[in-house]
């Protein structure tokens, strides 16, 4: 189903309604089972850029009244640089297509093992080839832990972010302006965790690294 504009994706449901300038989700089973995947297929493929934005916010608004919050995984670092807890990795999921399918059954696997450090992930490139903007992956990500009814802190992190080389010898300021905005999109659409990637830049013609 395509909305036409913003009203349809109220006018199409009962399990949510605006309030305040937010969000009250009235029946969370009937968003999750009856709506949710009409409305991420409308934050994805809607041609209408109005459409597919309030799309967005809106499963992103609704996700914290489903228990599910976005967090940034440098506290649990920092607990087992510490010692405070060990004894477990933490894998980094790179999802390259059908990312709304695979992070549901991520979810699955988590919630059967009892399972809550691990972390989502993209690389600037990967946004290249696979045509995935940061909010478009974060938010099939956030819709397929509302689907699969996780609630714990969600981690989503920018992979390789990186600097390329002769764009950098070209212009430095354009590169690293064109890297700031590309932090900048992805921090707003939840990625708590960026990961800069400057060894593009290494200029292995030198005869040793000093």
């Amino acid at each position: 189903m395509i909305f036409k504009n913003t009203d349809e994706i109220y006018d199409s449901t009962n399990s949510i309604k605006k309030k305040n300038g937010g969000i009250e989700l009235i029946n969370a089973s009937d968003f999750r089972d009856n709506y949710l995947d009409k409305l991420l297929f409308n934050a994805i493929f809607n041609d209408n850029k109005a459409v597919k934005a309030e799309a967005r916010w809106l499963i992103r608004s609704v996700a914290g009244s489903c228990g599910m919050r976005l967090a940034s995984i440098q506290g649990l670092y920092e607990a087992m640089g510490r010692g405070e807890v060990k004894g477990f990795a933490v894998p980094a999921i790179n999802i390259r297509g059908m990312t709304y399918v695979v992070a549901r059954a991520i979810f699955r696997a988590a919630l059967k093992n009892s399972v809550a450090a691990f972390i989502f992930e993209i690389a600037k490139s990967e946004m290249g080839y696979t045509d995935q903007s940061p909010s478009e992956y974060a938010v099939a990500v956030i819709a397929a832990a509302i689907k699969e009814g996780y609630s714990a802190p969600l981690f989503i992190q920018g992979d390789h972010f990186q600097l390329k080389a002769e764009g950098y010898a070209q212009d430095p300021e354009k590169e690293i302006s064109g890297l700031k905005k590309l932090i900048e999109s992805a921090i707003n659409a939840g990625f708590y965790n960026i990961y800069i990637d400057a060894s593009t830049l290494v200029d292995l013609s030198k005869p040793t690294v000093s």
